[in-house]
């Protein structure tokens, strides 16, 4: 678990320019399986309708400074998740969806999927700290096979590169209960719209939910 040496400082919404990873060391790539830059935790807002946690952040971990304008789009945008069921944040960072999913829906299981263990200790160290006894941050490769999902959430690791980022996408995809829906965000200039399309190919049906600030939310359904 990432522990602070002393009393983390809070980071409010817009202490950072962009959506991401700050610039110096803390922009090492937040996919990192094990991010080399120094430790600094810190508190973050998260500020939704009905909803208010503050979430321990660290370097290392995407958009440490604040919780990233796309992930807010995606929970402001997207309906309230399924009361019950598997639901999975698929590359969770320090927790904001994963802990929001949880909050809103108590009795089902969330699933907090990272590569990064850093990412992962946050989770869990959020988790915890808000009583969120139903979410279970997880590497990809500890989530069991059987599992399917009544909702996946994501703000998907454009950075990682396009034959990457589709390769995860189709994966976890698959892994949709019948009739369930997976909600993605991603900002329209690292490819959005290319991403649709190409969901659109794949069989997915495809909408656009939302445009807001140069972020597209997308609902994407079982195969057609």
């Amino acid at each position: 678990m990432v522990v602070p040496a002393g009393p983390p400082g809070v980071l409010r919404s817009g202490s950072s320019p962009g959506g991401g990873a700050q610039p110096g060391p803390a922009a090492e790539h937040y996919f990192s399986p094990e991010p080399a830059v120094a430790s600094e935790p810190g508190l973050v807002e998260l500020r939704l309708p009905g909803l208010d946690l503050t979430l321990l952040a660290d370097h290392g971990v995407f958009s440490s400074r604040r919780v990233d304008p796309g992930t807010l789009a995606l929970l402001k945008e997207s309906p309230a998740p399924p009361p019950e069921g598997h639901l999975l944040d698929l590359g969770c960072g320090y927790g904001p969806i994963a802990c929001a999913l949880a909050a809103r829906s108590p009795a089902a299981t969330v699933w907090a999927v990272e590569v990064n263990s850093r990412a992962l200790q946050l989770t869990a160290a959020n988790a915890k700290r808000l009583g969120l006894a139903n979410l279970r941050p997880a590497a990809p490769e500890e989530v069991p096979e059987a599992v399917r999902f009544a909702g996946i959430w994501s703000n998907p690791p454009v950075r990682v590169g396009k034959s990457a980022l589709h390769s995860l996408l189709a994966t976890w995809l698959a892994r949709l209960a019948g009739g369930a829906s997976a909600w993605l965000v991603v900002n329209r200039h690292l490819g959005g719209d290319s991403l649709a399309t190409w969901l659109d190919g794949e069989g997915w049906a495809v909408r656009r939910a939302a445009s807001k600030s140069g972020y597209r939310v997308l609902e994407v359904g079982c195969s057609r």
